[in-house]
């Protein structure tokens, strides 16, 4: 069994360069099987996630749906832009699986206590970002062959009319429960379930 993984692993990567191969070993368990089971996809995943993080990056610093990239507008409409534009590049469902062993790969992270974006994830950041993959395949579905400049006007208009979700917060980004309470950042830390609350991108 192991020589399988061996030869599954050689052929997924075979052809990479150096940093591509180099990344390959800092992805979780699950992102890494994603890429051994679709080793002719990963690539294009890989050029695809690069894509979604530089425009992800001008559209924070063009701040038209803010900056909060830790439950905010723009941590959706990463999540939501990566997947569509996956599933243009790679097909719907093999999208949305890299978007799920992505999640799981954070519960993983979140295990080790280590951290994704600057945060250690917990279980409704990845309830939102899974929600928000799925939204992203069905827009790449609902407008096939977009160019990408409209891709993205189309998702950021989504999330301006609340097709997104998005995690409770007040104004100085203090996380808040469904009933508008202060949750203190002390109460949070160590912990997978919380008393966060998922909100509609309005």
């Amino acid at each position: 069994m192991k020589n399988i993984w061996i030869i599954l692993l050689f052929i997924s990567l075979n052809g990479y360069s150096q940093s591509i191969f180099s990344i390959f070993f800092d992805l979780s368990s699950p992102e890494k099987c994603w890429v051994v089971f679709h080793p002719f996809k990963a690539k294009k995943a890989y050029q695809v996630s690069k894509e979604v993080l530089k425009i992800t990056d001008s559209i924070r610093n063009q701040n038209s749906i803010g900056k909060d990239i830790n439950g905010g507008k723009l941590d959706a409409f990463k999540h939501s832009f990566w997947i569509a534009r996956l599933s243009e590049q790679i097909g719907k469902k093999s999208a949305l699986s890299l978007g799920e062993a992505h999640e799981k790969g954070n519960y993983q992270t979140y295990k080790k206590d280590q951290k994704e974006d600057g945060y250690v994830p917990d279980k409704i950041s990845s309830e939102m970002d899974l929600y928000n993959n799925n939204i992203g395949a069905k827009i790449a579905a609902e407008n096939n062959h977009s160019i990408q400049n409209d891709l993205v006007k189309i998702i950021l208009d989504e999330i301006n009319l609340g097709k997104m979700k998005i995690l409770k917060k007040d104004t100085l980004g203090n996380f808040l429960t469904c009933e508008g309470v202060i949750i203190p950042k002390d109460s949070l830390k160590g912990k997978w379930e919380n008393n966060k609350c998922l909100i509609y991108s309005y």
